[in-house]
Order: C-alpha cells, then sequence, then structure tokens
C-alpha cells in the first residue's frame, strides 16, 4: 500500500473515531490523560507500520489494541496499583473487540458527563470536551478562548489529573443529577458555537472553526440522545445561525444584518437539517429554551417564503424565552421583537428596564438601543448609543455599520 494511502485511511479514522476510542478507553483507566497519550502513540503506530504491512480490516481495533497496550505498560512501568483492575478488564475486552465486535461500544456520552461533572472547573469544562471528544489541540482550544496555550494547557492537565485522582466515575448519571449535567453540556456546546460565530469574515479563523467543532458535537449530542428534545433544539439553532455565514457580509465585507441579508446565499441544506430537528423535537412535547431560540431563527429563515419576518410571532416566542430563560440576549431581543412590531416605545421601555450593571457592557443592549432611539426620532442619543455599540465589537464591519449611514 502506498503511504499517502495509509495515511488518508489513518486521517479518518482519527476523523471519525477518535472521540469514541479516547471514551472507550478512558472509561475503562479512569484516565482522560493517560487515555490520549496512549491512543498518540498507537496512531504514530499505525503511521510506521501500516504503509508498510496495509491497512488492517478492522482499524479502530488495531488503534485500540495498541493504545490497550500502552496503557497497561504504563501501568506496569509506574506500580500503580489503583489502575491494575480495570487494566486488566481493559485487555480482556480489548481482545474481544479485535477478535469478534463488529464495533465497540460507545462511550462519548460518558465522557461528555465526567467533562461536566460539578467537580471539574467550570472554566475547563467546555475546552475539556472539545479536546477529549473533538481532539482539538491546546493551541486551537486557547486562541479560541482568548487565553494563552499554556495557560490552557495547565488549565486542561488540572481537570484530567482531577477525573483521574478524584476516581470520578465514567457512567451516565441518574436523575436529578442527570437535568443538571445535561443542561452544563448544552451550555458548554453553545458557548464554543457563539466563540467561534464571533469571527464572521476570515474562514481560516481558529474562532470560525470552533463554531463548526460545536456543531459536530452537537450532532454527537444528539446521536445519543435521539429523544432529547432541548439536544435536538440547540442543534437546530445552531444550524439555523451558521447557514447564513456565507451572507452577513457582502463582496466589499460590509456587514449585512439579519433582516437584510439575501436569502439566495444562506445553506438551505443546513436549514432543512434544521427544521427536521426541530419538527422531531416538538412531537416529544417538552419545550426548551434552545427549541425556542431554534424557532425565532426559523420564522428569520422563513422571510425566504413569505418575503415578510413575523414579527408578531416573533415576539411572543420571546416572551415565552423570557420565562424559561431570563438572559440578558433574550429580553434585549424581546425588546426589538416589540419595537419591530409597531410598539417602539414599549420596546425601549423593556432595555431601560434592564438594569444597568448588565447591559453597560453588553454590545447588543447598545446596538438594539441605538436602533430603537432612531426609531423614535431621538438622533443624538442614537448616535451616541451606536458609538457605544462600537466601542465594545472588535469586528471592524460591524463596527463600520454600527455608525455609518447603513444602520439609519
Amino acid at each position: 500500500m502506498s503511504e499517502s494511502a495509509a495515511h488518508a485511511a489513518i486521517e479518518t479514522v482519527a476523523r471519525q473515531s477518535y472521540g469514541r476510542l479516547v471514551a472507550y478507553l478512558a472509561a475503562r483507566s479512569g484516565d482522560i490523560a493517560g487515555a490520549e497519550d496512549a491512543l498518540s502513540e498507537a496512531f504514530g503506530a499505525a503511521l510506521r507500520r501500516w504503509p508498510a504491512d496495509g491497512v488492517p480490516e478492522k482499524p479502530e481495533a488495531w488503534l485500540l489494541h495498541a493504545a490497550r497496550n500502552r496503557l497497561i505498560d504504563a501501568a506496569r512501568h509506574t506500580q500503580v496499583r489503583r489502575k491494575s483492575e480495570p487494566l486488566l478488564q481493559l485487555a480482556t475486552e480489548a481482545e474481544a473487540v479485535a477478535s469478534a465486535q463488529p464495533a465497540f461500544p460507545d462511550e462519548r456520552l460518558k465522557l461528555l458527563f465526567v467533562c461536566a461533572h460539578p467537580a471539574i472547573d467550570p472554566a475547563a469544562r467546555t475546552p475539556l470536551m472539545l479536546q477529549a471528544v473533538l481532539g482539538l489541540d491546546a493551541a486551537r482550544i486557547a486562541s479560541a478562548f482568548l487565553v494563552s496555550p499554556a495557560a490552557m494547557g495547565q488549565r486542561l492537565v488540572r481537570a484530567k489529573t482531577k477525573v483521574r485522582d478524584a476516581a470520578i466515575p465514567f457512567r451516565v448519571p441518574d436523575p436529578p443529577e442527570w437535568d443538571e449535567r445535561v443542561s452544563f453540556v448544552l451550555a458548554a456546546i453553545y458557548a464554543a458555537y457563539t466563540a467561534g460565530w464571533e469571527t464572521t469574515i476570515d474562514d481560516s479563523s481558529t474562532h470560525h472553526a470552533l463554531a463548526g467543532d460545536a456543531i459536530a458535537i452537537g450532532r454527537t449530542l444528539v446521536q445519543l440522545l435521539p429523544v432529547d428534545p432541548e439536544a435536538r433544539g440547540l442543534l437546530a439553532l445552531m444550524l439555523h445561525c451558521e447557514a447564513r455565514r456565507a451572507a452577513r457580509h457582502d463582496r466589499a465585507g460590509a456587514f449585512v444584518p439579519l433582516d437584510r441579508q439575501e436569502p439566495a446565499l444562506w445553506s438551505w441544506p443546513m436549514i432543512d437539517e434544521a427544521e427536521e430537528h426541530l419538527r422531531t423535537a416538538a412531537a416529544l412535547r417538552r419545550m426548551g429554551r434552545y427549541q425556542l431560540e431554534a424557532a425565532i431563527q426559523s420564522l428569520h429563515a422563513h422571510r425566504a417564503a413569505t418575503g415578510v419576518i413575523d414579527w408578531p410571532q416573533i415576539a411572543l416566542l420571546y416572551e415565552g424565552l423570557v420565562r424559561l430563560a431570563p438572559t440578558i440576549g433574550a429580553q434585549v431581543g424581546r425588546a426589538v421583537a416589540l419595537a419591530e412590531s409597531g410598539d417602539a416605545p414599549a420596546g425601549l421601555a423593556a432595555l431601560d428596564a434592564l438594569p444597568a450593571s448588565r447591559a453597560a457592557n453588553y454590545q447588543p443592549w447598545w446596538a438594539a438601543r441605538a436602533h430603537l432611539l432612531r426609531r423614535l426620532d431621538r438622533s443624538a442619543e442614537a448616535r451616541a448609543a451606536a458609538e457605544r455599540a462600537a466601542s465594545l465589537t472588535d469586528d471592524p464591519a460591524l463596527r463600520a455599520y454600527l455608525l455609518g449611514p447603513a444602520a439609519q
């Protein structure tokens, strides 16, 4: 076999199965870092041997067998008694996988719950998911979260050490622990997506790639929790937003607000997928925050068919959203929807009712305030609010829009 073909096969296995392999190994050893190191060595061995020996019939089982051996060797070398029993179990199971099973058990859901465990530093939970489930390196994650690679590396090491030393169990928890941990997994995935969404023009940036990574984890979660409506709602929300990325700027790079975007530039396969997840979630009859947010984005997408935005319906959905999740983002969205439905004074009053401490550095609040003040012909105040909004964004295209005549 040619070296390029072997490398292509290894890349395919890494892309499709990295998270499953790490989760399987870590669930049995209780050591995420050890599982990652062993798997890295297994991939290194594959790079050396597969070009000469050929790609094995079961590539995942081959890698699992090689990683298993390295985990056991490491445990013997360090003489860690605590690891001996689970690793002996791993040895037996890995042999069964290699010889008989067409596929090994998918333990990624357990791994996601481990990453969301209350004992893990909240600042490390999302990065840990991105590294352990998707295999992203610390430098890329650090860039996305605006910290140094060294700081992110230390954060991840501490989290993995906590998992190992505290013997956090690799299991899917029972209620009520389930609800708390699932909600954090969802929130972490959404935080990763929004960090990626903030990068608007440079498609090659780490932040932009992070949005795709978050969607990948979202799809994994739906695969593992097919009857969880909020998992589907979150995936639908991210897909609706991501579908519009190409329309957010014109050919000159100028920012284009959602209500002026050209629907022909949207990704309709993504929108169709989002709508299918929303329909499935609705049939489960357990409404939640992410379903409502996705439904709002669905109404914006419907403009492509009707030519208008159903602002009264959007305002109604925001009313439900602020009852379920009264975040500042939801409340700003509700205020804008009230204004666009024909009651700009009510919208401005809703904005002004928010605590000043929450609004002071929240860019969308200032942008919405500028928009509503213009509607009320309060030009001087609108200009001041737009300048404050512009000062709170790093996006030059958005800053130019806020300060330019297009925003009028």
